[in-house]
């Protein structure tokens, strides 16, 4: 039996490499390679991205009476160039920065027992750093509209700060991270001119290794290690900006 089968497989494996010797030149999947980012191009570009909130008597579920603000700010430049027509290399530095107050709010479990979690400030910043590698191809023939694929290598860290309750109740967390990010980012760009583009792009594809040091009061002192892989289109790593291409 297993002689037969070896003798079967053998055929198959005579059988395909005579048909692909055969119909080499006659199989042809009419792509067309264009010279959509050409080799020698600068590409420079920056994205930013803002948000802030107040909350006034604010009601969330069983929170109440909720007060404060809170804000979101990420400024992020990139710096690549094309050594070869439609590849690009390069990397980004990008800067986070996030501040939350939370000065009155009620928890209503029932008519008859409220929780209240007092005062809360937290503020964190954190900078990266990334190499990218980018593949462009264009859509069709289009000079104006194209794809890119681009790996990216990320290093991280920042620190970060909590503080609840006032007075003798007054408790604080200070914590410094450190992150690491391999990731496989497709996109897609648009050109509004020859030296200008939106590019649009979403993380679907990636390894992450962080890790955590806490310190409590300045007694109590903490760790925290996480990693994860994932293969999935990630909606909140979806990403606008403008790029100029030199």
């Amino acid at each position: 039996m297993a002689k037969k089968l070896i003798r079967i497989f053998s055929l198959i494996i005579t059988l395909s490499a005579a048909l692909s010797a055969s119909g080499q030149a006659a199989f042809n999947r009419g792509l067309e390679q264009v010279s959509f980012i050409p080799k020698g191009q600068w590409i420079t570009g920056v994205n930013v991205s803002y948000s802030q909130s107040n909350f006034d008597n604010y009601k969330f579920l069983i929170i109440e009476n909720i007060g404060g603000d809170t804000y979101n700010f990420k400024l992020s430049p990139m710096l690549m160039y094309s050594f070869q027509d439609n590849m690009a290399a390069g990397g980004r530095f990008a800067y986070s920065r996030s501040r939350t107050r939370l000065n009155s709010a009620d928890v209503i479990i029932d008519s008859e027992t409220t929780y209240e979690p007092g005062q809360l400030y937290s503020l964190a910043h954190n900078y990266f750093g990334t190499a990218s590698f980018r593949n462009y191809f264009s859509l069709g023939r289009s000079m104006r509209f194209g794809f890119f694929n681009e790996i990216q290598l990320q290093l991280g860290g920042g620190q970060s700060k909590i503080v609840n309750g006032e007075g003798q109740d007054l408790t604080g967390t200070y914590s410094r991270n450190f992150s690491l990010d391999v990731g496989l980012t497709p996109g897609l760009i648009m050109f509004l001119n020859n030296y200008s583009a939106i590019e649009v792009s979403v993380g679907v594809l990636g390894f992450s290794y962080s890790k955590t040091h806490a310190i409590t009061n300045q007694i109590y002192i903490a760790d925290y290690a996480s990693k994860y892989a994932n293969f999935k289109i990630n909606l909140f790593s979806i990403s606008f900006g403008v790029a100029f291409y030199l």
